[in-house]
């Protein structure tokens, strides 16, 4: 699966709960090969997939800071249509 693949799936919880759209990926490099560590989903995972912070403004030596909630990927049990995590 590509990584594109993830982005805008519809993500639920076991229990039914709907927590949006997959709007960005998380990861990180691990013996040269990327790992994916997160997904970032729900209305504020739309600000973060278009580089909006909330508290920094990511100008000249100011990090930008988003602080939008991440999904582990170890709570993702199943890609398919649909993303399903566990509660």
């Amino acid at each position: 699966m590509r990584l594109s693949e993830l982005l805008n799936r519809k993500v639920v919880s076991e229990s039914g709960q709907q927590l949006g759209r997959v709007h960005d990926v998380r990861g990180e490099l691990i013996g040269g090969r990327l790992q994916v560590t997160g997904l970032v989903a729900g209305e504020l995972g739309i600000l973060e997939r278009y580089g909006i912070g909330i508290h920094g403004s990511g100008g000249p030596g100011e990090a930008k800071v988003h602080g939008h909630p991440v999904i582990p990927w170890e709570r993702v049990v199943r890609v398919g249509a649909v993303v399903v995590v566990r509660d």
